[in-house]
């Protein structure tokens, strides 16, 4: 009974231990972000909705992609991965600003740029919703999706790290705020129900020391544990200049 035990304990913990070891590491070793500056959507008159944490789980569609043209509002978008939500489709087409529509400017997702966009499907088009006189502009197509403005409802990617209006202290229409990018894996934990709303705002911010301190901490905790792991997710066995300094002034009784 204790080794079947003992097993479903590793089990659990091997998942869970790679993301924490991979979250603290990209968030100490990741530069800061800087902010843009300019606000995005705040002239259009809508409600903030909240940041991307309070408004994806409600979205129809998450999904991770790769913005490969754009075609008058629109933007065609390769999915590579789908964090909440079902997907088929080779290419989706995100419907952006015209007229009075609140949603961002199609030219703000370039070709080759890549994304997190928290989308919802047209299931109905309005009677005005396509102008024959302005056919590369409309409100979008039944089945298509649009991206709203009124909320955080896209974040930057690169590599496997994303930045933007990510957690609800983030300014208001701000979706480049001063922060730490926060690994996808982690955000796609937070969508599964595994990571805390929480989890995600301290990986957002920018904490050295603290930071630091974690990753020595879960060094203490993972030593002796390279069995259970795989040889990809072990900790290094030679410690950075930072978690050095740190172990200086840590309990010499530790082990």
């Amino acid at each position: 009974m204790v080794c079947r035990t003992l097993s479903s304990v590793t089990l659990i913990w091997r998942p869970a231990a790679a993301l924490l070891w991979a979250a603290v590491f990209f968030s100490a070793t990741t530069p800061r972000v800087s902010a843009q500056p300019d606000a995005m959507g705040a002239d259009c008159g809508c409600l903030w909705q909240g940041s991307f944490s309070e408004v994806a789980p409600h979205a129809d569609l998450v999904v991770l992609g790769e913005a490969q043209t754009i075609k008058g509002n629109a933007v065609d978008l390769r999915p590579e991965r789908a964090l909440k939500g079902s997907l088929w489709l080779d290419t989706l087409r995100v419907w952006m600003q015209a007229r009075d529509y609140c949603r961002p400017p199609a030219e703000a997702f370039p070709p080759g740029s890549r994304w997190v966009m928290a989308l919802s499907q047209i299931r109905e088009v309005p009677e005005d919703g396509f102008d024959p006189f302005t056919p590369n502009e409309s409100f979008g197509r039944k089945g298509d999706y649009v991206l709203s403005s009124c909320g955080g409802y896209w974040l930057r990617v690169n590599g496997n790290t994303a930045t933007g209006n990510l957690v609800p202290e983030m300014p208001r229409f701000y979706h480049q705020p001063d922060m730490s990018p926060v690994l996808i894996d982690l955000i796609a934990g937070y969508l599964a129900g595994s990571v805390s709303q929480a989890a995600l705002g301290e990986a957002s911010r920018e904490r050295p020391e603290a930071v630091d301190n974690l990753i020595l901490d879960t060094r203490r905790f993972l030593r002796g544990q390279e069995d259970w792991l795989d040889a990809d997710i072990a900790p290094e066995e030679e410690p950075t200049a930072q978690t050095e300094s740190a172990a200086e002034t840590a309990d010499p009784e530790s082990p």
